[in-house]
């Protein structure tokens, strides 16, 4: 069943900071890159996504064991829905495909960096990235 792209919400965090010691749902994951994440409560890693060709950030989602598994064997990027609580492949019901170039898990294993080809808009608005508001900064040098 196609999954849409859609918007994430809300994931409780863990207020101790204590990574999840188990993945939430079964996985065939390499036990020895499950063994390096430091996950959420909810076993959850943040994915920050960004363009292959220019290293434009397009969107951060968030994947568990079997997410990352299905991303690095597929060479599709696929996340896991907190608010539908399901995997989705991005593009599966857009057209917006990702197709995975890399991934990298940062020191920390809290998070990971997915270079993708961004075939399509990456935002679920249409938008080529999920970052296109700009907020105002005040520098100390501007004051």
């Amino acid at each position: 069943m196609p999954v849409p792209d859609a918007p994430l919400t809300g994931v409780p965090s863990d207020p101790s900071g204590a990574a999840a010691a188990v993945p939430a749902r079964p996985s065939q994951l390499d036990p020895a890159i499950a063994q390096r994440l430091r996950r959420t409560a909810d076993g959850l890693v943040a994915a920050v996504v960004r363009a292959h060709d220019s290293g434009e950030v397009l969107m951060v989602a968030w994947m568990d064991d079997e997410a990352l598994h299905r991303t690095l064997t597929t060479g599709r990027a696929t996340y896991w829905s907190r608010s539908r609580s399901e995997y989705w492949v991005k593009g599966a019901t857009s057209g917006h495909h990702q197709y995975v170039r890399s991934v990298a898990l940062d020191c920390d294993g809290d998070a990971l960096l997915v270079s993708v080809e961004q075939v399509g808009a990456a935002c679920h608005t249409g938008q080529r990235t999920c970052f296109f508001t700009e907020l105002p900064v005040t520098s100390p040098e501007a004051r």
